[in-house]
């Protein structure tokens, strides 16, 4: 009887440990692969029409392209340069869904009906086309991308955030707290949000991808970051103009490092949410 109890626990006990494995290779590469990125000399991406048109090899891995440059340096800068305004603005998005969902349910009402109004007149419109819209508006560049990803991206989350508050806040304890004299406010700093919490971590995690790959989407259709930036989807849009001429590096490689990453980033949510998720970690 105690080997068919312990069995499973040390299968939960490997699965844990497992999760906790990849959650920090995954953090330790996308930070590698950030700061890389950040500290990354010009000179590493220069042009040097010496080697242009190169195929990938021991010296440029990932080849050159029609101006000589390092396909590699270039993947990375640019790769790093998504990240920077995929943290930013997966951050501020994820605060205001915080911030909504939260008041949505504590206060409901008129609030909440606001709050859900806000959401389906956002999720009513397709991420690209209000992203370009926006970034359009306010001129391009990081700015106008980084406003158009945080506009877009905050209503799943809220979504989460009004449902997990809307269970509590019929808790005992909340109604004592309420009978009490303590404001919806006070309530919500002292149990919503650190009951929340869990799920705005995983959701946080979870809008970085969301947020990288539309970044790029907009800079790859010319409605982004500016053209002198290495900036992923720059890249392969520039590629595109080769591919005839039997330049399929310059498209493969920094495609295929941009799955990576939201590949990465998907992966290491799941396993956050297995990890501080309560009720994911129970079973």
């Amino acid at each position: 009887m105690m080997k068919e109890h312990a069995l499973p626990a040390a299968e939960g006990l490997n699965l844990r440990r497992r999760y906790l494995i990849f959650a920090v290779a995954a953090a330790v590469f996308i930070l590698g692969l950030f700061f890389c990125g950040v500290t990354m000399p010009e000179s590493a991406y220069a042009v040097d029409y010496g080697q242009k048109n190169l195929a990938p090899s021991p010296a440029h891995l990932f080849g050159t392209d029609y101006m000589g440059r390092d396909m590699f340096a270039r993947s990375v800068k640019g790769m790093s340069i998504s990240l920077q305004i995929g943290f930013g603005a997966a951050f501020f998005s994820s605060c205001i869904a915080l911030l909504l969902g939260t008041l949505s349910a504590a206060f409901g009402g008129k609030v909440d009906q606001f709050v859900l109004w806000l959401v389906d007149l956002c999720m009513g419109i397709p991420h690209i086309l209000l992203i370009l819209m926006i970034s359009v508006m306010l001129g391009g560049g990081v700015t106008g991308v980084s406003i158009g990803v945080i506009v877009t991206h905050w209503p799943r989350l809220t979504r989460v955030i009004r449902a997990e508050v809307m269970q509590l806040r019929t808790e005992p304890y909340i109604m004592a707290a309420r009978r009490y004299g303590h404001s919806w406010f006070a309530v919500a700093r002292r149990h919503f949000v650190p009951h929340v919490l869990p799920q705005y971590i995983i959701g946080l995690v979870l809008l970085f991808p969301h947020a990288i790959m539309h970044e790029a989407a907009v800079s790859f259709l010319g409605y982004g970051l500016p053209l002198d930036m290495p900036a992923i989807g720059i890249i392969l849009s520039e590629s595109m103009r080769y591919l005839a001429l039997g330049m399929w590096w310059l498209a493969f490689f920094p495609g295929f490092l941009l799955l990576v990453v939201v590949l990465v980033f998907d992966r290491l949510g799941t396993a956050l949410r297995e990890l501080i998720d309560p009720q994911h970690g129970q079973e």
